[in-house]
């Protein structure tokens, strides 16, 4: 037998598409345009960003030139004397105790999130499961329900105007939104993956370490930009467990441009400004691992 009589093979075609579908779907760039939500996002972008342009308008501007004229018209004489009155009163030592609050806070929150929410997900019983519902009660009870218990048991153990008093009750606060995210994107993880590495003799510990952290990176970013958030825009535990200059943190600092005769404002807005870019800088380095661990709250 030639080999010009063998049977040649048939060719592979595409899958036709389903019913109801044609070819325009494999190609987004020929989809209908969607002039109402694009409107909805142009008008979102300007609620969102005239705020932002006003304030960096007035931070440049010279106190006794605020309130002359359109409050959105860039300023006549731009300056930066706010900024620099700013860096001149003490926003150094503000920006490291709340550096310093925030690294804590994020790292008591991971240290003790993460096991819980693994014991959450792989321990099936009904106590595991009425501890997980009672920790979670924290997200329903606010802070300032219980600011007045936390402020005796904090002057009990004598870390009242410490930065210690600042960083625990955030910590806490913090703890239960932070499980119950790690909890969402922990469900995703395939039983089978835990399965393998049970016959490989892995223990808890190594599966939490090996399998568990590499694969919830997401949930895990996601929790590290919610408990910073929390402490780097904390107000009411700053105000009420410290007194003196030096735990004093940025959100406090504030206060340092108000007077009895009156409000630097611009001043004020500079550092406001100036406190906001390092946690800004941190949402731009980890937003897509945000979304992705916002999106895994839910579980399977």
């Amino acid at each position: 037998m030639s080999h010009d009589t063998l049977p040649r093979p048939a060719k592979l075609r595409e899958p036709s598409p389903p019913p109801g579908r044609t070819s325009r779907a494999r190609r987004p760039w020929t989809r209908r345009a969607n002039p109402v939500a694009g409107l909805g996002s142009l008008i979102w972008l300007v609620v969102v960003l005239v705020p932002i342009y006003a304030m960096l308008s007035a931070s440049l501007t010279r106190q006794d030139q605020l309130l002359e004229g359109n409050p959105l018209k860039p300023p006549p004489d731009p300056t930066l004397d706010n900024y620099n009155t700013v860096l001149n009163s003490g926003f150094g030592h503000l920006l490291a105790n709340t550096a310093v609050v925030a690294a804590a806070v994020v790292g008591l929150v991971l240290v003790l999130s993460v096991p819980l929410a693994y014991v959450a997900v792989r321990t099936r019983n009904r106590w595991s499961g009425a501890a997980f519902r009672l920790f979670l009660l924290g997200v329903a009870i606010p802070a300032q329900a219980v600011v007045v218990p936390l402020y005796l048991l904090i002057a009990e153990l004598g870390l009242y105007d410490t930065l210690p008093a600042v960083i625990l009750p955030t910590a806490a606060f913090a703890m239960p939104v932070s499980v119950l995210i790690l909890t969402g994107t922990l469900r995703d993880i395939s039983e089978e993956l835990y399965e393998a590495m049970a016959l490989d003799g892995a223990s808890s510990l190594r599966m939490l370490f090996q399998l568990v952290i590499p694969l919830a990176k997401g949930g895990i970013s996601t929790v590290v930009i919610y408990s910073a958030l929390q402490a780097w825009n904390g107000f009411l535990f700053p105000l009420i467990f410290t007194q003196s200059d030096g735990p004093r943190v940025l959100t406090l600092g504030l206060f340092n441009y108000v007077s009895q005769f009156g409000v630097n404002v611009p001043a004020l807005l500079a550092s406001v400004v100036l406190s906001g870019i390092p946690i800004f800088a941190v949402y731009l380095v980890a937003r897509r691992a945000l979304v992705s661990g916002l999106m895994g709250v839910g579980g399977k």
